[in-house]
């Protein structure tokens, strides 16, 4: 048996399993393990779940171990390196009249790489930017663009209903969103009434669908099931009722009276005095 728990890298994103091995974990411990990036700080929000290795999911990384202070030592530092790597960058966007918005950047634990995320509209020739920020940081640069829905994630805000919007609280993924989705739950279909933070359909249309759906799906069967106890109790009392003693009655023939042929009298005939 295997051991599985589940990892979130940060508060709105995806859970990932990891391998506990013998380590002793408890939900909402810290810990390091092994990515296809590299070493990664996460925190453990799912119970140790053992797991046949028949049933195991593929290309399954190993936890390093639980964080020390020391590992928390580093994860500060490397946070106040994102900050200065975004003021930086944002400086030389400005300086090289770049059309694109940044929206944060994320370090690797080791520091081996650093990923830059931004928005813009149309195509962004950053070879200048990113020597800029090669030579200033000595690492590897990636910039990354993402659509106004994965920014509307990252800077999180408050939606329609006064709550967080739902990708970056409740969503692990961003599943794709429809006008249908909207109509079947008898929203208004006015722009300002079903867009999010983002401009775009909300994510909440999508999480809710699959309830709407089931509950319409009951409605539609408890409909047909009252009809049809209905045409059954309809024929039920269109059948004539007779108890089982009874039978029906049908009217007495009159007995039909014999009609004899009359006697002819001649005339011949003497009457008596």
């Amino acid at each position: 048996m295997t051991n599985l728990i589940g990892v979130k890298f940060k508060k709105e994103g995806r859970i990932y399993n990891f391998d506990a091995s013998d380590i002793i974990l408890h939900k909402g411990d810290q810990v390091l393990v092994h990515t296809d990036n590299g070493v990664a700080m996460g925190t453990i929000v799912t119970d140790v779940i053992p797991c046949e290795p028949s049933q195991l999911p593929p290309n399954l990384k190993k936890v390093i171990r639980k964080v020390t202070p020391e590992d928390l030592r580093i994860k500060e530092e490397i946070e106040r390196l994102e900050e200065d790597a975004k003021k930086f960058c944002m400086e030389k966007i400005a300086q090289r009249n770049l059309i694109m918005k940044l929206i944060t950047v994320e370090c690797f634990f080791d520091r081996s790489k650093m990923i830059f995320y931004f928005t813009a509209e149309n195509r962004v020739d950053f070879r200048e930017l990113v020597k800029d920020l090669v030579a200033k940081f000595k690492t590897r640069i990636e910039l990354k663009q993402i659509g106004a829905r994965q920014e509307a994630r990252i800077v999180k805000g408050l939606a329609i209903c006064g709550r967080t919007v739902c990708c970056a609280g409740i969503l692990q993924n961003l599943d794709r969103v429809t006008v249908k989705m909207a109509k079947e739950q008898s929203m208004s279909l006015n722009p300002e009434k079903i867009s999010g933070l983002c401009g775009r359909l909300m994510c909440c249309l999508s999480f809710e669908h699959e309830g709407y759906s089931a509950q319409k799906k009951h409605e539609k069967e408890a409909k047909l099931q009252m009809i049809s106890e209905g045409a059954q109790d309809a024929c039920v009392q269109s059948q004539p009722k007779h108890s089982p003693k009874e039978t029906p009655k049908h009217p007495k023939a009159k007995p039909q009276r014999s009609r004899e042929p009359q006697k002819k009298h001649s005339g011949n005939d003497s009457r008596s005095n």
